[in-house]
């Protein structure tokens, strides 16, 4: 009984913190079983962990190739991990509530809340049915036309299979991919593919509505009949737009003439690479043109959009869109005078602000630091230190060549930032504070010089 009470006065955040660590070691324990790796001598459990936890926590950093070293049952293994990951451990519990006629009670409602990531409590059943109709009907869509485009490369059995996992991962933003098996060469992702339409539309679609989040989705979805969008939908909408367009248009300026990436292809394929590299940081993890020959210039720009990352709500990781926004608006705000954020025609409310802030402030030091230590551990350059520990972070899974090189001890750092961004910062900070106490008094108002 007080174990069970216990368990039951666990705040949201820390069930959910418990709940995905708990996944993540029994998906390990799985991967390092002989039946789940190619050659049948098992995986090292720290390298079956980073699997598992990359697995989900939707990244795609990868130790090992997927397709040449994991067996039929531990790719299975990896895209249950993916699927569950990527809709949240309580979206599948709660599923397995309905299909059982469980009752959702109050506590398990707060739980979907949090893990959803939702505004209010109110709907949130409603949610998650359009949560897991969403995920299925995208995905099933585009397994078939993957099966369909893959059929002409490979025979039809192994095209549907190909097509259900890379749908799977690319919906929920992880980035594992089977193609170095048919290459012959570990970890090419999706270079094969750099001019082809329609891998590179139906992954760059896939990308984009994971990370758009579930509440913009079922919005949208609404939209012919309602004619309404919330403030929030309205800037997840607009701001992913312009990431992906400015993204695009930078990235094909600076890779334009680069022989080790863009130089040798065709004008089309130059536009669809330079796409599908401002979608995939994202935080999908799949590309089509070589990030460790890249120009340093491009490789900074992308670790800005991964640290910027998907939207809330979403597969995805990073800061997310509604954050770097809010600190947009701050910004202007400041630098015009004015005293509030206005937001197609909406204010801001102060605490929507500071907790902006809070959380890149968070998520800056996280990198920043793990990125220090990391440089004095992994014979590595700081570039290549910082693409990687920002990847980790954002969930997004690109790198530049490091991870299969990372020592025992970088391969631990990585795992906790995968973990850390997958959750995020404030669900952390939630999890391990103590239970706040209100403030009885408060202090007199100071003023500091600023700037």
């Amino acid at each position: 009984m007080p174990k069970k009470m216990r368990l039951f006065s666990l705040t949201p955040p820390q069930i959910l913190v418990l709940g995905f660590a708990a996944i993540i070691l029994c998906g390990a324990v799985l991967l390092t079983l002989p039946i789940a790796s190619a050659d049948g001598r098992g995986t090292p459990f720290v390298d079956a962990l980073f699997t598992s936890t990359s697995a989900t926590c939707v990244t795609g950093l990868v130790v090992v190739d997927t397709s040449l070293h994991y067996s039929i049952f531990g790719q299975l293994v990896i895209i249950t991990l993916i699927q569950v990951g990527g809709l949240g451990f309580m979206s599948m519990a709660t599923l397995i509530f309905f299909l059982t006629g469980k009752r959702i009670s109050l506590k398990e409602r707060l739980l979907l809340q949090e893990a959803l990531n939702h505004g209010s409590m109110e709907g949130i059943v409603r949610l998650f049915r359009k949560v897991i109709v969403y995920s299925l009907t995208i995905e099933g869509v585009a397994a078939l036309i993957f099966a369909i485009r893959w059929s002409f490369d490979m025979p039809v059995g192994q095209a549907i299979y190909y097509g259900i996992f890379h749908a799977i991962s690319f919906f929920n933003n992880a980035g594992f991919d089977l193609f170095g098996r048919i290459t012959g060469t570990p970890f090419t992702s999706l270079t094969g593919y750099a001019g082809d339409f329609v891998v590179n539309f139906v992954a760059m679609a896939l990308i984009v509505l994971g990370g758009l989040g579930f509440v913009v989705l079922a919005e949208v979805r609404d939209y012919p009949k309602c004619r309404k969008l919330s403030l929030h939908s309205k800037v997840v909408l607009s701001m992913t737009a312009f990431l992906i367009v400015a993204g695009a248009l930078v990235i094909f300026i600076f890779e334009y003439s680069n022989p080790r990436t863009m130089g040798p292809l065709p004008l089309h394929a130059k536009i669809l690479s330079a796409l599908f590299q401002s979608v995939t940081p994202r935080t999908a993890g799949a590309n089509t043109l070589d990030i460790g020959g890249m120009r340093q210039a491009t490789q900074f720009f992308t670790i800005i959009l991964m640290f910027i990352g998907a939207s809330p709500g979403s597969t995805g990781g990073g800061i997310k869109t509604t954050t770097f926004t809010t600190l947009v608006g701050a910004m202007v705000a400041m630098i015009r005078g004015k005293e509030d954020i206005v937001l197609f025609r909406h204010r801001l409310g102060q605490n929507r602000i500071l907790k902006a802030i809070t959380m890149t402030m968070i998520a800056l030091v996280l990198v920043v630091f793990v990125s220090m230590v990391l440089s004095t551990t992994e014979p590595h350059q700081f570039l290549m230190i910082l693409f990687e520990t920002t990847s980790a972070f954002g969930t997004v899974g690109l790198t530049m060549g490091l991870t299969p090189d990372l020592t025992t001890f970088g391969r631990i750092m990585i795992v906790l930032m995968m973990f850390a961004g997958r959750l995020g910062p404030l669900t952390l900070a939630y999890a391990l504070q103590p239970k706040p106490e209100k403030d009885l008094y408060r202090f007199p108002e100071g003023k500091i010089t600023i700037g």
